[in-house]
């Protein structure tokens, strides 16, 4: 336990021991969505660098992404503006058996477009506005609905993006808008708190993951999902793999009739 009563980082080892398991009970999850005709809508919301997509990328991983779509939806186009705002949202909503996870969500406005003048202060106070009856809306027609903020502390903020700065790997991660926040640090606080004034509803609550350690943000994270929803085991049928046919004599062509690939792993060992 650190001084400021934060527990330190989750070991390796009971950290992926224990996600494998909930990686499972996901598994289990989706064949109860599927089965049963469900429909889940998991937002993932929070500061730049906070862990929102590590956390999503653990919970896709070994679901089907037929069942399970990541929304990632792009800046709005000329078109969209245009539109009621939750326009271009309802057409990424599940249909039964489908889990959609939000990386990012309609909390823009409530977010970056406010804080960054993107949005009049009209179209701000309209979505505070419209923004419970809509999802009073989504979870009256049955739909699960489960909202997370992902927290993080400016010194852990600035150390990522350092990080995402040295690591040419990474940083693509790394956008002006992502580096101005930094400077907008108090407003987007400010914003989250007016936002969480008006949208914690008891029909859809904000669930807030401390991201300061990732490994223990990702584990309390699926930990919590799983816990809010009844799902139950559901039988899947026996497979067998059937006995091969015999050989009809059919032959391959001649490798000399196609193209493959140079065999590039054959110069790692040498």
């Amino acid at each position: 336990m650190s001084k400021d009563g934060k527990a330190g980082r989750l070991p390796r080892k009971p950290y992926e021991r224990e996600l494998l398991r909930l990686q499972g009970e996901l598994v289990k999850l989706q064949e109860w969505v599927r089965a049963e005709g469900a429909r889940v809508v998991v937002v993932f919301e929070g500061r730049d660098a906070a862990g929102k997509g590590g956390a999503i990328k653990r919970v896709s991983q070994y679901l089907n992404p037929r069942l399970a779509r990541i929304a990632a939806l792009p800046a709005p186009t000329e078109r969209e503006r245009s539109q009621w705002y939750f326009q271009r949202y309802v057409g990424h909503l599940p249909s039964g058996g489908e889990m959609v996870l939000f990386d990012r969500s309609w909390y823009n406005r409530a977010g970056v477009e406010r804080v960054m003048g993107f949005c009049t202060e009209q179209e701000y106070r309209r979505f505070l506005h419209q923004c419970p009856t809509f999802e009073r809306l989504l979870v009256e027609d049955g739909i699960l609905l489960r909202k997370y903020w992902f927290s993080i502390s400016d010194s852990e903020q600035q150390r990522r993006f350092q990080d995402r700065l040295a690591d040419p790997m990474r940083r693509w991660k790394l956008s002006p808008m992502d580096l101005e926040s930094i400077t907008h640090w108090e407003d987007y606080s400010r914003a989250k708190d007016d936002m969480f004034v008006h949208t914690d509803i008891p029909e859809a609550p904000w669930y807030v993951v401390e991201g300061d350690d990732k490994r223990r943000a990702r584990i309390n994270m699926i930990a919590h999902l799983l816990s809010t929803i009844p799902y139950q085991d559901v039988a899947t049928p026996s497979l067998e793999l059937p006995p091969r046919p015999p050989s009809k004599g059919y032959r391959r062509p001649s490798r000399d009739t196609q193209n493959y690939v140079p065999d590039h792993s054959a110069t790692l060992v040498r």
